[in-house]
């Protein structure tokens, strides 16, 4: 598996690299040890298929591809002929340079976006998407069924193509021996699905969406997909004048319940989950963030069969802390999995960075050992590449790039947590629960009137410090520790 990548070997180890060094892990070392598992164990890396091979360097309103790819059916700039590449030249170097070339060989099919979409593209794409994991090293990757192939002109041909890809895709899996970390359905790329999936307003809309998922779910198991997750970018509304609130969100729960029992009947053994998303494209997400995510499982009697997927990122769009979300659905016992991608402070969107911020990762991962990792779950490495890195060679940098920044996060969290300081100081916050009123309370057995007769008895509280610069020296201390220059 050498044609697509050529210019990459599979990444290694290399912690004495230098730094212009950068097709080279620094940090993750798969084999080695942190906190009684093996690195590999803890964060088992899985990058984002519709991310890398998907995106294709579009802004929004604003420009048109820039990732010319080359698996993906050329195309001439000057003359937009579409022509089919040679295989002695797969960078399409000679017809870029020679527009004529291009002319001589004009393929059928004028229509780019058509060409892109053939099955045979997918096929292509799919070629290059296993030589680049296999490259990279990891055991996972994540994928929706319009990654692996496109919409036909009706149910029965979108389903013809998905069993021609699912069938390659196993062939490849069997090969390489990297599997999904979670397989999802499509819900929101299609036309069909601007006024949402799920929550749609219209029930035929609905219903391909029920039919999409249970095809999809029957990949997942065909894959043998760790999870199986739901992304409901355009289940929300825009204005609360053309929407029924509640309604919505009870179909979304009937969607979930179908899940469900689908789930049982044909015997897929993978976790259910959700990724909440607070807005972009829509205004208002119902499924906004962890705690409404929670919420309408439990209202709906769900909870039990569903963990989230968490992208802290979009913890960032709200104007939250980085690993806001992560803790909530810990909290719970909901955290299932963690998507290793930012956004750039400041910005109002999803703008899918690479991890690059060892200070939040490290908390994030605090967080994850803590709760004894994933059972199922892992880190998804969702982030896209900028529209102007078009080198094919950029989307192994932008996923060590994240690799090594939570590799660096389990080392810090593991010594974080080993040590035992920072938990100490933790708990001595909260001394006051451990015997007498706080422990009634904490137990959830006292009553107001205890209450009453307990301030009575000890009048006015004495304000405690909260120490907050004390805490963030001291996680610093472990992020940045001392050193010689």
């Amino acid at each position: 598996m050498n044609k697509y990548f050529p210019m990459v070997g599979r990444i290694e180890y290399r912690p004495e690299a230098g730094p212009e060094e950068t097709c080279v892990f620094r940090h993750y070392n798969a084999s080695e040890t942190v906190h009684g598992r093996t690195m590999e164990e803890w964060l088992r890396f899985s990058p984002c298929y519709f991310n890398l091979f998907r995106y294709m360097g579009t802004d929004n309103q604003c420009g048109e591809r820039t990732h010319q790819r080359p698996w993906d059916d050329g195309l001439n700039y000057n003359t937009k002929t579409r022509y089919p590449m040679a295989p002695d030249d797969i960078y399409g170097e000679r017809a870029h340079c020679q527009p004529h070339v291009a002319q001589t060989q004009m393929h059928p099919l004028l229509n780019w976006e058509d060409g892109s979409r053939s099955i045979e593209n997918y096929k292509r794409r799919m070629c290059a998407a296993f030589e680049f994991f296999s490259k990279l090293g990891v055991k996972y990757y994540s994928a929706s069924d319009r990654d692996l192939a496109p919409e036909g002109n009706n149910l029965e041909e979108t389903n013809r193509y998905l069993e021609e890809a699912t069938a390659m895709a196993c062939d490849l899996q069997r090969t390489t021996g990297i599997r999904p970390l979670y397989f999802s359905a499509d819900l929101f790329s299609h036309p069909r699905y601007m006024n949402g999936a799920a929550t749609n307003p219209d029930a035929h809309v609905f219903s391909h969406a029920c039919a999409q998922v249970k095809r999809a779910m029957d990949v997942a198991k065909r894959l043998n997909a760790e999870n199986f997750v739901f992304f409901n970018p355009r289940d929300g509304y825009q204005s609360p004048l053309q929407r029924q609130m509640y309604r919505d969100m009870t179909h979304l729960g009937h969607l979930y319940r179908m899940a469900v029992q689908y789930r049982e009947k044909i015997g897929f053994r993978g976790q259910l989950m959700i990724q909440p998303k607070p807005y972009d494209p829509l205004r208002c997400q119902y499924e906004s963030c962890s705690m409404s995510t929670m919420h309408i499982l439990r209202h709906f009697g769900l909870e039990r069969h569903f963990k989230l997927y968490i992208k802290p990122a979009w913890s960032r769009m709200m104007g939250r802390p980085y690993y806001h979300d992560v803790y909530m659905a810990s909290a719970f016992n909901m955290l299932g999995m963690v998507d290793a991608s930012d956004s750039l402070p400041g910005t109002y969107g999803s703008s899918d960075v690479s991890a690059r911020d060892v200070h939040d990762a490290a908390t994030v991962m605090k967080c994850v050992l803590e709760q004894g990792g994933f059972q199922s779950g892992g880190f998804t490495m969702g982030c896209h590449l900028r529209r102007e890195s078009i080198e094919p060679r950029d989307m192994f940098h932008a996923m060590i790039l994240s690799m090594d920044t939570f590799a660096r996060a389990l080392k810090i969290a593991s010594k974080m947590i080993t040590d035992g300081h920072y938990a100490r100081n933790l708990q001595q916050r909260y001394v006051s629960y451990k015997a007498g009123i706080g422990e009634r309370l904490d137990k959830g057995a006292s009553s107001f009137e205890e209450c009453e007769d307990y301030i009575r008895k000890y009048g006015e509280p004495i304000p405690q410090s909260s120490q907050h610069e004390r805490f963030e020296n001291m996680f610093n201390s472990y992020v940045y520790p001392s050193c010689p220059f």
